[in-house]
């Protein structure tokens, strides 16, 4: 299965429980047996945002995982402390909205791209953060797929929107996913997303509390 590594947790002594998105069964939990060994050979590939190949089978409970084959590890977020808190934040929003045996090759593409950006150092994170947000909501059919200049004057508090806020909103939900992070913002314009992301985030992810979220509020 092609995938990427959402979480992982201790089980046992050496063991380790991860949750895996795929794109051929979506969501997946499975057991990497003796993970927690050093220099056990599954050890690296079950940390969070490794992504590649990963053999899977079936036992009566559960999948274990017995091989991987990581293609991307990010590793320029294992360095960088802030930038690895947005990483988690995003997937532990991927962990809410997605479910296994659904086709979740959009959000696991989005994911891969988010991750890639949060990379890039021309990009500021809080846009990344904002594009993603709302590009997942609009994954999930929580997201207006065209916004008026009305709608965001109500979300602004009857401030004026920016043209340029409703393009980056019309980009954001109709652009390939490869080309989402290929704009800058103003940060006028970047003000104006952030509200929309929020108000949406609010009424998608309802009372769910994001503990990578909470970090990112006391660090940023």
């Amino acid at each position: 299965m092609t995938g990427i590594i959402l979480k992982q947790s201790p089980v046992g002594e050496y063991d380790r429980r991860i949750s895996l998105l795929t794109k051929e069964k979506g969501k997946v939990a499975a057991f990497a047996r003796g993970a927690r060994k050093p220099g056990n050979r599954l050890a690296a590939a079950t940390n969070p945002f490794s992504f590649g190949s990963f053999r899977l089978y079936e036992g009566r409970n559960a999948y274990t995982l017995a091989e991987a084959d990581i293609r991307n590890y990010f590793e320029e977020l294992r360095s960088d402390y802030i930038g690895a808190c947005y990483g988690m934040y995003f997937a532990e929003v991927t962990d809410f909205c997605t479910r296994e045996g659904n086709d979740e090759r959009e959000m696991m593409k989005l994911l891969y791209q988010s991750l890639r950006a949060l990379c890039a150092a021309a990009l500021p994170n809080p846009l990344v953060r904002c594009v993603f947000e709302c590009r997942a909501m609009a994954v999930n059919g929580e997201f207006p797929g065209e916004f008026t200049r009305e709608a965001l004057e109500g979300i602004l508090g009857g401030g004026m929107p920016e043209d340029s806020t409703l393009y980056a909103l019309y980009y954001i939900t109709s652009s390939p996913l490869e080309k989402l992070y290929t704009f800058k913002v103003a940060e006028a314009v970047l003000g104006q997303l952030q509200a929309v992301a929020g108000r949406y985030m609010k009424r998608f992810a309802g009372q769910q509390q994001f503990k990578s979220l909470e970090v990112l509020q006391t660090l940023c």
